[in-house]
């Protein structure tokens, strides 16, 4: 797709400043400039976010925009796992919106036969360089629109996925499902009428229970909300021809940790108990997807923590709970906002991490009053109490929780694994 001139310039400039390669150009007439700063932009940003595929030589990449959509490769292997774990036949995986083909690379393995759609013919083509490149074998590409694919495809797929373009006409972004393109409500009839599961992925600014009454609760089986360096990446959900008499399993995944809540869980009621956090005891601080999921309640009751307010999100107990997802804190003290409490609690602190959940200042300000600098391993919670009161919390992290929590997650893993194992022996 390139030739020789502009692969030199590509390796030979790989690390370099892209604006700067932007300005100064080149004097050899036969290096396709902007292809080439794409290609030097584009594997720059795999580096982070498709680290397998930065090192891969031959790989093409698209303009900034497909770049800046597609999945990271943790997402895309999160993606892959779920998806043979879903299609009982692993028979055919249709992607009807491909784009750079990531999600699609790595779903694609878990299936006999896959077939990407994608109605942009430049990353049609980049697709298919890519996928032979990758050795990835019975795959077809297919530029349409996937309506009109969808109309005309007469089999069955053991899954569809799907990822809506989340920006309008104006190539502004949009974020609710009937916004975008194209219009998975209005499809879903006809998609559920040709698989056996769909996966949609969309905005992880979208709120998962409205997401699912628009779907039409009936049929969403699964609700996960992805997670990477501490921030939700991703809302999937997966939905099936068959009605679910149960609400959908939902789950929330991180670099660290898998939490899973079914059934009754989700409608579980709050406790109206509060605790005041003291010294000596634990503060637990959920993670970017339990924050996102809302479950509180259930988290209070499945691991017996205590809110400090209804409003604040952080949890207290006089016990240490090893596979809390989140992050974990043993309190060393607890003041008001006097200056005096401050300044003994204080003492000797000058470095830490500072943060603030249902409070009159941001972290900034009361950075700036407590006069500290960022980082250290001294950890402060700025809060508000169930009886209105501000405090301050200071704390260090527990070291046994990373350890501790990736050991839960895998046998939580497993034993799903082999659930879903026995399952389909069951039907098969």
């Amino acid at each position: 797709m390139m030739n020789e001139q502009t692969k030199a310039f590509v390796r030979q400039h790989a690390d370099d400043d892209i604006r700067k390669l932007a300005l100064h150009g080149c004097k050899d007439p036969l290096v396709d400039m902007p292809w080439a700063l794409d290609q030097i932009a584009g594997r720059q940003t795999a580096r982070r976010k498709l680290p397998s595929w930065a090192d891969k030589d031959g790989i093409v990449f698209p303009p900034h925009l497909p770049m800046e959509q597609c999945s990271s490769e943790a997402t895309a292997r999160y993606k892959a796992q779920v998806a043979a774990r879903l299609s009982i036949s692993n028979n055919l995986l249709v992607d009807l919106t491909g784009g750079f083909g990531v999600d699609f690379s790595f779903m694609a393995s878990a299936f006999a036969r896959a077939v990407y759609v994608e109605r942009q013919e430049q990353l049609c083509q980049t697709a298919h360089h890519n996928l032979q490149v990758l050795g990835i074998g019975q795959t077809q590409v297919v530029c349409c629109e996937a309506e009109t694919f969808l109309q005309d495809f007469t089999e069955r797929a053991s899954l569809i996925f799907i990822d809506p373009a989340r920006r309008d006409s104006h190539g502004q972004r949009t974020y609710a499902i009937s916004d975008c393109t194209p219009d998975v409500v209005a499809l879903l009839p006809l998609l559920l009428s040709k698989c056996e599961a769909v996966m949609l992925k969309l905005s992880p600014m979208l709120d998962w229970r409205k997401a699912v009454a628009d779907l039409g609760s009936g049929h969403v089986s699964e609700v996960h909300i992805v997670a990477t360096d501490g921030e939700c990446k991703e809302l999937l959900i997966v939905i099936t021809p068959t009605e679910q008499a149960a609400a959908p399993t939902l789950y929330c995944t991180d670099d660290q940790s898998l939490t899973i809540f079914k059934g009754d869980e989700l409608s579980a009621q709050p406790s109206l108990d509060t605790a005041v956090p003291e010294a000596g005891h634990y503060l637990y601080e959920p993670s970017a997807t339990l924050m996102k999921s809302g479950c509180f309640a259930a988290l209070q009751h499945r691991f017996g923590v205590c809110q400090i307010a209804t409003n604040s999100h952080l949890f207290v107990s006089s016990q240490q709970i090893a596979d809390f997802p989140g992050r974990s804190f043993r309190i060393l003290s607890v003041t008001s906002l006097n200056k005096r409490e401050l300044q003994q609690a204080l003492a000797g602190t000058t470095r830490a991490n500072i943060a603030v959940r249902n409070f009159p200042l941001s972290a900034p300000e009361l950075r700036k009053r407590l006069r500290l600098s960022d980082g250290g391993d001294t950890y402060i919670f700025a809060t508000t109490l169930a009886d209105g009161r501000h405090v301050v919390i200071k704390g260090v992290k527990e070291v046994r929780e990373v350890r501790e929590v990736k050991e839960v997650r895998e046998v939580r893993e497993v034993k799903e694994v082999k659930e879903v194992k026995e399952v389909k022996e069951v039907s098969s």
